[in-house]
C-alpha cells in the first residue's frame, strides 16, 4: 500500500539560551527524539512496522540488481550466462558476502520486530494497539526466522531488544526455530485482521495462515498444513482468478494468467482476489520505491532476467532495436537465464494447451523490431534460428542453446507495451523505444498468492500419503491454466516442484522452496547442469557467516557440515 512510507525517527531540536554570561554554551533540550522516547503513541509504532515492510522490499526486491536475484541464480530454475564457470564453493563459502548479506538483512528484520515488542509496553498505547503492533511484529519476526532456518538451519533465537553488545550467541536447532516461528504465527492469526480488512499491501491474519502452512510442512506438521491451507483456500475473500479482469483485459494475445502480472492488476483493490500479500512498488508514487527515471529502488528483474537481444545479428544485420518496450524484453541485460530444463521439458506434458506456456507468457519467439533486417515483423525463433546468427560477443547462436543475447523469458518479469511513459524515447523509427534509464519490472510483486496456497496443500497431503487429494489440488490450478489434468500416480515432491516452478517460475524464491525441502542438491543435478559438477549434498543449508562466528567470542557458533 502507497502509505507503507518510511519515517524518520531520529529528529533533535536543541535550544540555546541567549545570554553572554559564564553558561552561554549550556544547552536545555526542550524536545527530541531518543531511544528512550522514540516509541511512544501510534505514529511511532507504524513508522517502526512501515520500516518493516521497507526491509523486507528491500531484501527480496528493490535494494539493487543482484542481491535479490540470489533467491533464483544456483537453483533448479535458471542460472547465470554471464559466469563462465560456476564456483559454488567460493559461492558458497562462509566468507562469502552472499551468504553474510542475507544473514545480516534477516537479522535486521528480526531486530527491529523486537523493538516493537519490547516497547509496546511501555507506551501511550492503549491494550487493543499493542495487540495489534505485537501481532505485526512477530509476523515479521516470524518471516524473518523462517527465512533464516530454511537458508542456514538451526540459528540464534533471539526474542529481544538487544540494547548492548551480545557476543555469546548460540544455535538453536532448526526445529526449535520452527516452533518459534509457529507460536509468533499462532499470535499474529489470533490478532491480525482478515485479509478483506487491510490496504494493500498489509500482511493480514490470512497471510500468516498462508506462511504457517508453509512452515507447518517444513517442520513435518502435514495434517496441521492442510488444515490451516485449506481455511486460507476456504476463505470467502480468496479464490484464483480464472477470468480476464483488469488492466489490458481486452488485449491479445493475452489471457488470465497475463493478466496477473500487467501493471496495477496485483491487488485486491484491482479485483484480484488470489492476491495475498503483494509486496507494494509501483513507479512514481509516494512510498512506492521506484522513480521511473531511475531504475534504483525498482525490482530489477526485466534487466536481469530478459535476453541482451541488441547483441542479435543475422547475417551482420541487428535484428533488433533495443531497448525496446515490446516482447523482446525491455531493457534486459541477459544475467539470468531460465535453466534448459525450465525451458525444455518443465512443460512437455502438455505444451500447447498450458497458457503458462503461451509465447505471451513465456517468450521463445522474438519478432524482429528493426526496419533495417531483412527479418522484420518476422518471428525469430530461438529453437529454430536462421542461419548465421550470432549473439553476444559475436558467437554464433545454436538453436535452442541459451546466449546471453537470446534465451527465453518470461514476460511477467517486464511490462510490454506498457513502461511508465517517461521511459519511453520516441525517437521516431520505432514508438516503443525506451531510454536507458529502463531496466526495472514496474509493478507491484506478490509474495504470496492462492496458487501457491493450493500447492502447498497438495504437498501437506502428499505428507500425508493421499495422492488422490494431492492430484485434486494440482488440477485446480492446472485448470486454470488450461493443462491437461495430472494423475494420482503422478504424485510426488519432485512434480509438485515441477508444478511450482510452471507456476512461478522466476516469481517465487526459489531457494526457500528448495531448502526448506532439502532438495537443492537433487534438483540441481537433475535440472540444471550448468552448476551439476558443482553442487554438493552439503550445500542444502548455506553456511553460517565466518564473520559471525568470529565476532562471537564469548560463545560458539558451530559451523554446518561440510563447511570449513
Amino acid at each position: 500500500m502507497k502509505s507503507l512510507n518510511f519515517y524518520l525517527l531520529l529528529i533533535v531540536a536543541l535550544a540555546t539560551t541567549g545570554s553572554c554570561g559564564e553558561d552561554f554554551l549550556d544547552e536545555t533540550p526542550l524536545d527530541f527524539f531518543s531511544t528512550e522516547n522514540a516509541f511512544a503513541n501510534v505514529d511511532d509504532f507504524n513508522a517502526s512496522v512501515n520500516n518493516l515492510y521497507g526491509r523486507v522490499r528491500s531484501e527480496f526486491f528493490t535494494v539493487n540488481d543482484y542481491n535479490p536475484m540470489e533467491y533464483l541464480y544456483r537453483t533448479d530454475v535458471g542460472f547465470q550466462i554471464t559466469t563462465a564457470v560456476p564456483n559454488l564453493d567460493a559461492d558458497f563459502s562462509p566468507n562469502s558476502g552472499i551468504i553474510s548479506y542475507h544473514w545480516g538483512q534477516l537479522y535486521k528484520i528480526v531486530s527491529e520486530a523486537n523493538t516493537i515488542i519490547s516497547r509496546a509496553p511501555d507506551s501511550e498505547l492503549s491494550e487493543e494497539q499493542q495487540l495489534s503492533f505485537e501481532a505485526k511484529a512477530r509476523f515479521f519476526r516470524a518471516f524473518a526466522f523462517r527465512s533464516l532456518a530454511y537458508l542456514y538451519g538451526g540459528v540464534p533465537i533471539l526474542t529481544e531488544e538487544l540494547t548492548g553488545e551480545k557476543v555469546d550467541f548460540v544455535r538453536a536447532s532448526r526445529e526449535e526455530v520452527y516452533a518459534l516461528v509457529i507460536t509468533d504465527l499462532l499470535f499474529a492469526i489470533d490478532n491480525l485482521p482478515d485479509i478483506t480488512e487491510v490496504q494493500d499491501g498489509e500482511v493480514s491474519r490470512t497471510v500468516a495462515q498462508h506462511l504457517l502452512a508453509e512452515v507447518y510442512l517444513a517442520d513435518g506438521q502435514f495434517e496441521e498444513a492442510m488444515r490451516v491451507a485449506t481455511e486460507v483456500i476456504d476463505n470467502p475473500a480468496t479464490a484464483l482468478m480464472t477470468e480476464r479482469f483488469g488492466t489490458r483485459s481486452t488485449e491479445e494475445p493475452g489471457d488470465v494468467y497475463w493478466d496477473l502480472f500487467r501493471r496495477n492488476n496485483q491487488n485486491r483493490g484491482a479485483g484480484n482476489t488470489e492476491a495475498l500479500w503483494v509486496i507494494q512498488s509501483e513507479t512514481d508514487v509516494l512510498g512506492g520505491g521506484a522513480v521511473s527515471t531511475d531504475r534504483a529502488g525498482s525490482y530489477q528483474l526485466e534487466r536481469v532476467h530478459a535476453p541482451l537481444i541488441r547483441d542479435v545479428q543475422i547475417d551482420g544485420v541487428s535484428a533488433f532495436l533495443w531497448p525496446a518496450g515490446d516482447y523482446t524484453g525491455g531493457r534486459g541485460v541477459g544475467f539470468l537465464t531460465p535453466s534448459t530444463y525450465f525451458i525444455d521439458e518443465a512443460y512437455a506434458d502438455d505444451p500447447d494447451n498450458d497458457i503458462r506456456n503461451a509465447n505471451h507468457n513465456f517468450v521463445r519467439k522474438f519478432e524482429s523490431n528493426n526496419p533495417a533486417s531483412p527479418y522484420f515483423g518476422q518471428l525469430i525463433d530461438f529453437h529454430d534460428l536462421p542461419e548465421n546468427t550470432t549473439g553476444t560477443s559475436g558467437v554464433p547462436i545454436t538453436s535452442g542453446v541459451p546466449n546471453r543475447g537470446m534465451y527465453p523469458y518470461q514476460s511477467k518479469a517486464t511490462t510490454p507495451y506498457n513502461h511508465p511513459p517517461a521511459l519511453y524515447e520516441n525517437p521516431g523509427n520505432y514508438p516503443w523505444h525506451l531510454k536507458n534509464s529502463a531496466g526495472g519490472t514496474y509493478t507491484d510483486q506478490y509474495m504470496f498468492r492462492l496458487a501457491g496456497t493450493y500447492l502447498l496443500r497438495a504437498e501437506a497431503y502428499l505428507g500425508m500419503g493421499k495422492p488422490a487429494e494431492a492430484v485434486a489440488d494440482i488440477n485446480v490450478v492446472r485448470a486454470r491454466s488450461n493443462a491437461a489434468a495430472a494423475s494420482a500416480g503422478e504424485m510426488d515432491i519432485d512434480y509438485i516442484l515441477d508444478e511450482r516452478m510452471r507456476e512461478f517460475g522466476m516469481e517465487e524464491k526459489r531457494m526457500f522452496t528448495l531448502m526448506r525441502l532439502g532438495k537443492l542438491y537433487d534438483r540441481i543435478k537433475m535440472c540444471n547442469p550448468f552448476y551439476a559438477d558443482g553442487i554438493q549434498p552439503y550445500h542444502n543449508l548455506w553456511p553460517i557467516p565466518a564473520s559471525e562466528i568470529e565476532r562471537n567470542r564469548g560463545g560458539s557458533l558451530e559451523q554446518n557440515e561440510g563447511y570449513n
